[in-house]
This record gives structure tokens, sequence and C-alpha cells, in this order.
């Protein structure tokens, strides 16, 4: 069976961050978006694997896609306010990176089958 990246890279970003904002100080609005935020990556793409249709799955994918700008969104305003160091904040971001470039080529791939 092949290995699922976008799910291990998801649930990874997930776990991530919620290992990161036990052992950061920011403000308590900022961990609780960008816990929301990666964690609704996971969630949605974890959903997407039982969608109701193609039509589901790319909505869930979608969603995904959006949560997981924002939390880069989020890692930026924690890296610009010291909250965290540069290696961090880039290896979160190339995480989310990595589980953007799937979901926009699962994304398109799922548009161009609806054709």
């Amino acid at each position: 069976m092949a290995k699922n990246y976008l799910l291990i890279y998801s649930e990874q970003l997930a776990t991530n961050i919620e290992l990161l904002c036990q052992n950061i100080k920011a403000p308590s609005n900022t961990l609780f978006q960008i816990l929301k935020s990666s964690s609704s990556v996971y969630a949605n793409i974890r959903e997407a694997k039982y969608g109701q249709s193609k039509a589901d799955m790319l909505s869930k994918f979608e969603i995904a896609l959006k949560e997981c700008s924002e939390t880069e969104g989020w890692l930026q305003l924690l890296f610009n306010t010291s909250s965290i160091d540069e290696e961090t904040y880039k290896s979160h971001r190339n995480l989310c990176g990595r589980i953007r470039r799937i979901l926009i080529a699962s994304c398109k791939t799922l548009k161009e089958n609806a054709k």
C-alpha cells in the first residue's frame, strides 16, 4: 500500500505545532489560532479520505489549503515577535509548503477529473 504523504505530513504538522505551543511564550490568542488552523489542516485531510464524493473531497482539500496558509501566517507572526527562532520557523514553514504543494496538485487533479 502506498504511503499517504499528505496525511503523514498533516499529522506531523499538527503534532509539531501542538508541541511547539506547549513550549513557547506567546499571546494566548496567537497560540489558540495556530493550534486551530494546524489541527484543521489535519482534520480536513483525514475527512477527505472518506469524502462522500469527489466534490466533497475537493472541498475538504480546499479548506485544508486555506488553513495551511493561515498556519504559515501565524508562524510568521511568531517569528516576527521573536516567540520562535528562525530555524524553528523555517522548519515548520517548509512542512506547510510541502503540504500546500500536495494539496494544490490534488485539487487540480480532482478538478480535471471532474470535467
